[in-house]
C-alpha cells in the first residue's frame, strides 16, 4: 500500500502531538507526545513516542528518529518500521525528561540504536 500525499505539506507541532504511531503491520505502537527540533537547523530530530501504560499510566518515552516515520494518510498516522519488541529496547527518557532534554550521549545512544534502520544522525 502506498500512502497518499498529504494535503497540505506543512503541520503545526501541536497537530502532530497525539497521533497514533503503528508499526507497518499495523500494531498500534502509541502516539507522538512531542517532537524535538533542534534549535539552530530548525531540523525535526526526534518524535518523542509515548509506549505501553494504561490510561496514561506508565508510559515509556522513546526519542524515535523523526525520519523513520511515514505519514499514513488513509490510516491519519504515523508508520514506523518497529514492532513492539524492537521499542521494549530501545533508548527511552524519562517523563520529567520530555521538555528541555538534549543529552549529548543519550543522542549518540538513541542513533547508534536506529543506525540498523538506516537512519543515520541529524546532526551529521
Amino acid at each position: 500500500m502506498t500512502a497518499k500525499k498529504p494535503v497540505h505539506a506543512l503541520i503545526p507541532a501541536d497537530r502532530v502531538n497525539g497521533t497514533d504511531v503503528y508499526s507497518k503491520a499495523g500494531d498500534r505502537l502509541g502516539k507522538i507526545e512531542d517532537v524535538a527540533i533542534e534549535k539552530v537547523s530548525g531540523e525535526v530530530a526526534y518524535a518523542i513516542l509515548s509506549f505501553g501504560g494504561l490510561l496514561g499510566l506508565g508510559a515509556k518515552y522513546h526519542p524515535v528518529p523523526w525520519k523513520l516515520l511515514k505519514y499514513d494518510e488513509a490510516r491519519r498516522a504515523y508508520i514506523v518500521p518497529l514492532i513492539k519488541a524492537d521499542l521494549e529496547k530501545a533508548p527511552m527518557i524519562d517523563e520529567t525528561e520530555l521538555s528541555g532534554w538534549n543529552d549529548e550521549l543519550s543522542r549518540e545512544a538513541i542513533y547508534g540504536y536506529y543506525s540498523t534502520y538506516g537512519v543515520g544522525p541529524y546532526w551529521g
